[in-house]
């Protein structure tokens, strides 16, 4: 049987660039939100002139898409994800800017009609609807108020839910940035870890989560966690999402 030490060190060794989660198959698993939102931009960039993909990070979910538009754009702030970026993106004609999340975007206005992002750290509205046509869509499918909560607690006791991924929030800075949201979903669904060694990985690859996670800060934590996991067979939490799109008046 792997010891506990064994498996922190698995997870304290994984990469973490990018956005590919295979390393938790047989460890983790999460249940997918109904909406499908690779098959959503694939349909909608097939249709589009011009598309943009804010905070792509290694671009794993925009290389997904059958047919790229003509113009094809993406952004990220994290240099090893924008290297993996322009590498997935390269065979769809697909340009790479290295952009800080909350930066202004390097495109004049009115330069796309479709503009996606998944799980982005936050939004600029007044940026999305600056380089959106009139008409042009905003489509992103987003992390919910108390998002793994349950492991949160875990690692540092009772904290309270933040609101600022609320969306009512959302929709009112979309309003208030000159957009219409024409469509909101929100869903909480089932995350569930087999050892600690994925509890560790997904802490340091998920920064928000715990913040500041660092193995040797969270040991006591982990190894509790750890005992309850072999007693009980996993530990599950709930991964709140929700997908809103925004058309610009």
């Amino acid at each position: 049987m792997t010891t506990f030490d064994e498996l922190v060190e698995e997870g304290a060794r994984a990469p973490v660039e990018g956005w590919d989660f295979a390393w938790f198959a047989g460890r983790a698993t999460e249940e997918r939100p109904p909406w499908g939102y690779a098959r959503l931009i694939g349909r909608r960039m097939a249709g589009a002139a011009a598309g943009l993909d804010v905070q792509t990070g290694g671009g794993e979910v925009l290389a997904t898409i059958p047919t790229p538009p003509p113009v094809l754009a993406a952004t990220e702030s994290w240099p090893p994800n924008v290297a993996l970026a322009r590498q997935r993106l390269a065979p769809l004609g697909g340009v790479v800017h290295e952009v800080a999340d909350d930066a202004a975007l390097p495109f004049p206005d009115g330069t796309f009609d479709l503009a996606v992002s998944r799980h982005p750290t936050l939004t600029v509205w007044d940026e999305i609807a600056r380089v959106l046509r009139p008409g042009g869509a905003y489509l992103s499918q987003q992390i919910g108020n108390g998002t793994m909560r349950e492991l949160t607690v875990a690692m540092m006791g009772p904290v309270p839910v933040g609101t600022a991924r609320d969306t009512g929030r959302a929709v009112a800075a979309a309003e208030a940035a000159g957009l219409t949201v024409v469509d909101l979903r929100e869903v909480a669904l089932r995350a569930e870890f087999f050892d600690i060694g994925a509890v560790v990985h997904f802490l340091r690859k998920v920064i928000w989560t715990v913040p500041g996670f660092t193995v040797e800060a969270y040991r006591d934590q982990l190894r509790d966690l750890h005992e309850r996991i072999r007693a009980e067979g996993s530990f599950v939490a709930l991964s709140r999402r929700f997908l809103i799109e925004a058309v610009k008046r």
